[in-house]
């Protein structure tokens, strides 16, 4: 029964993800690479705006009894991100102007897209 419900919550985040995908897609934006994974933490998605490359953290709540999607990114979760956005800048030796967005989705399918939600040092 446990590994049904995990296999779920995943199945819903890889939805998730395809959502926030598409959408940003539909705005011009480039898809670069996804669930970038490093000791330091995981980056949803890395999509190309223009010169900008994009760290873009999809959050999904089926309801909002323990708060938003966008309130689950606490400063920790962003400091984690943060990690991992440079860790693949440096081993990937890329110099170029970095963005963090974050999308929250909640279970009737409202996406809210934040561009810019914080910045390194914050």
């Amino acid at each position: 029964m446990l590994n049904k419900i995990k296999s779920l919550h995943l199945r819903r985040g890889e939805q998730a993800e395809d959502q926030a995908e598409k959408f940003l897609a539909g705005k011009g934006f480039a898809i670069v690479a996804r669930n970038y994974r490093c000791k330091a933490g995981e980056i949803d998605l890395i999509m190309e705006d223009g010169d900008t490359l994009v760290m873009v953290e999809v959050r999904y709540r089926k309801n909002a009894t323990y708060g938003s999607a966008l309130e689950s990114i606490t400063p920790r979760k962003q400091a984690r991100i943060i990690a991992a956005a440079n860790h693949y800048l440096v081993a990937r030796r890329i110099d170029r102007p970095v963005r963090f967005d974050v999308i929250g989705i909640s279970g009737n399918n409202t996406l809210d897209w934040v561009p810019d939600a914080f910045q390194v040092g914050c």
